[in-house]
């Protein structure tokens, strides 16, 4: 073979390997897990005692990315005041401001139909309520069936609004044990109805938090990260529990919405702020482990 034609050869064979590595690489990025991104938010019950632009304005200034508007659970002026005072294009505007996003309004008090309209001119969000009390005696699965039938109402008008309604787990209530979540699954036939799930009340009745997630799937559409201890030590990294399993189960299941830090009767607001900040930190510090 002549230099000339030797050169010509090893050209050929270069960008061969060239081409076959730039496939294998391609290969390797489309068959690569895609990591689980952890998007943080909180509720404006934290600053229940502030006007809403102050609870926005601290919740911002603590680095998380969305927010939950409280109704008048506990008192909590928020979602009202939004709904008469602000309007939507009012709360898109103190939003923008604040470079937050809307991720959910917790109806407990008014019910979703008193904010549908609001909810869905604001952009659109999750709906978070509350299930019914557990009959005692009635099979679990007809009851089930029955509370989804009744939701159906709702799961319309959160169609109409382009959100959708969470429901959430409590002690004595119809949500509440694996058994009853596994039941709400494989009954739910609506993509505008899912789950708000509140590990507090899983620790209280003895379940487990991971598996529970787990069974819930893509229909979990709404993540207290709460636990079952007095005071600020509800909040994750204030408490004894470890929130990295928690978050593995998350990333296990894609989790598509937010973590959201979450306690019942706050304190004053430097000291919900301080509690807080601790709390964000400790999550990704969390995230970081169960995402290794």
């Amino acid at each position: 073979m002549s230099n000339r034609s030797r050169r010509g050869f090893l050209k050929a064979m270069g960008a061969g390997a060239a081409a076959l590595a730039a496939a294998g690489a391609a290969g390797a990025n489309e068959t690569t897990p895609k990591r689980w991104a952890m998007r943080l938010s909180t509720s404006s019950i934290e600053f229940s005692k502030l006007p809403i632009e102050q609870a926005c304005e601290r919740i911002a200034k603590l680095g998380f990315e969305a927010i939950d508007i409280w109704s008048a659970h506990a008192g909590c002026p928020h979602l009202d005041d939004v709904l008469k005072r602000l309007g939507p294009d009012g709360l898109k505007e103190l939003l923008g401001k604040h470079k937050l996003k809307l991720y959910a309004f917790s109806v407990y008090s008014g019910g979703y139909p008193r904010y549908a309209e609001l909810l869905g001119k604001a952009g659109g969000g999750v709906a978070v309520r509350g299930s019914t009390r557990a009959a005692k005696g009635k099979e679990l699965a007809a009851q089930m069936k029955a509370f989804l039938e009744g939701l159906k109402p709702l799961a319309e008008l959160a169609e109409k609004h382009d959100s959708r309604v969470a429901i959430e787990n409590h002690g004595g209530s119809l949500l509440n044990a694996p058994d009853s979540f596994k039941a709400f699954v494989d009954l739910n036939r609506s993509d505008r109805l899912g789950i708000a799930l509140a590990p507090y009340h899983l620790q209280r009745a003895k379940a487990s938090v991971p598996e529970v997630i787990r069974i819930a799937g893509k229909q979990l559409l709404f993540f207290y990260a709460w636990q079952n201890a007095p005071g600020t030590q509800q909040l994750p990294g204030l408490g004894k529990t470890d929130f990295a399993p928690w978050l593995a189960a998350l990333a296990e299941i894609d989790y598509a919405g937010y973590v959201n830090p979450f306690m019942h009767h706050e304190p004053a607001p430097d000291e919900m702020s301080a509690a807080l900040a601790k709390s964000r930190g400790y999550l990704l510090e969390c995230y970081k482990k169960a995402t290794a």
